[in-house]
């Protein structure tokens, strides 16, 4: 771990500061103003995600310091949906969660620019990993809540936020699957090539069936077993963002995303 002190960075600092600041605010029950801090960290997020962009002349979505740049920027997105549309609350776990996903950027990996390779040049970018980043903080976000149902005496409504968020991510991750393999199709030649992130992401993908399919055979039957199912799809999902590019036993297609 190591500190920066480029633009880039400190304005990452300053987002994870306003977050935690907003968090501190929030559980002390000043919530309008807590929610106020959240919404200036998000404008300082949406500046760091531009700035970015400006500097290296793409949309930052090309490696893990820009993705998890991106991530930072899509929690406060993520409740004002969450709460607008699906009456998930959770806006302090969500601070939590902007302030983790910020944490790699701004102290683990590389921010030095980088050129898209010939691979990456092509429409598919942008919507395949955006689409995917989007599903993956929404997965987070339910998963948050499927661990809340672990730990609870009582997990019901732990169970059924994390459900209604899981039906808003699967969708996302199916459409980000399909499209990854369009593009494979125009990069590689083949739609399908066994790749190791193709691999675990099909996992993660199968795995969320299961749930689904369990969910509908059981119901709520066993509360703390459909949040098992949740967290665990989680795991699935950081051994394919994480594990994968950095393991030196996956090398694959994907490898550049460093």
């Amino acid at each position: 771990m190591r500190i920066y002190f480029t633009t880039q960075h400190l304005l990452i600092y300053q987002t994870m500061a306003l977050y935690l600041l907003a968090w501190a605010v929030y559980v002390l029950k000043y919530k309008k103003t807590g929610t106020a801090i959240y919404t200036l960290g998000f404008v300082v997020a949406a500046i760091s995600v531009a700035y970015r962009w400006i500097t290296v002349e793409h949309i930052p979505l090309q490696n893990l310091f820009e993705v998890f740049l991106f991530l930072g920027l899509l929690v406060f997105p993520l409740s004002l949906l969450s709460q607008k549309v699906l009456n998930v609350g959770g806006y302090g776990c969500d601070m939590i969660i902007g302030i983790i996903v910020l944490f790699p950027a701004g102290f683990v990996f590389s921010a030095a620019p980088q050129h898209l390779p010939p691979a990456l040049q092509c429409w598919l970018f942008t919507p395949h990993i955006a689409i995917y980043m989007l599903a993956y903080i929404i997965m987070t976000k339910a998963a948050c809540q499927g661990l809340g149902g672990l730990l609870c005496s009582s997990a019901i409504d732990h169970e059924f936020r994390a459900y209604k968020l899981v039906c808003l991510g699967f969708p996302l991750l199916t459409i980000g699957l399909v499209l990854g393999s369009f593009w494979a199709k125009i990069a590689w030649g083949d739609y399908w090539n066994w790749d190791p992130k193709e691999m675990w992401s099909l996992a993660t993908w199968l795995l969320f069936i299961g749930y689904f399919h369990y969910r509908y055979m059981t119901g709520v039957k066993y509360l703390k077993l459909n949040c098992l199912w949740i967290v665990t799809g989680f795991v699935f999902i950081l051994i394919t963002l994480l594990w994968v590019n950095l393991s030196r036993i996956f090398i694959g297609l994907h490898n550049y995303a460093l």
